[in-house]
């Protein structure tokens, strides 16, 4: 079994930067790909950025230039640096694993709430 906990959300000004940490642990044999989804209330989970085993990074078009996914594979920690945040970044952000065998994994999620 693998858990994911993620920490680092809060309350932040728009135009300000917050850094978010999710730790893997368990039963972590081998990834695919981990990444970053974001949810608000009555909306579908949408993906902010993915990182694969071999580095190749993706980003929703709605955070390009502004967030940044890194992973410290030694820590077994994956990392999301939002600058420039916006009101509309506002949601539950939510860690993910994909394994090799395509399990997922989710963590319990992490509120950002960005003000006008």
């Amino acid at each position: 079994q693998v858990q994911l906990v993620e920490s680092g959300g809060g309350l932040v000004q728009a135009g300000g930067s917050l850094r978010l940490s999710c730790a893997a642990s368990g039963s972590i044999f081998s990834i695919r790909s981990m990444g970053w989804y974001r949810q608000v209330p009555g909306k579908q989970r949408e993906m902010v950025a993915r990182i694969t085993s071999g580095g190749t990074t993706n980003y929703a078009d709605s955070v390009k230039g502004r967030f940044t996914i890194s992973r410290d594979n030694a820590k077994n920690t994956l990392y999301l640096l939002m600058n420039s945040l916006k009101p509309e970044d506002t949601a539950v952000y939510y860690c993910h694993l994909l394994a090799r065998n395509y399990r997922d994994y989710w963590g319990q999620g992490t509120q950002v709430t960005v003000s006008s």
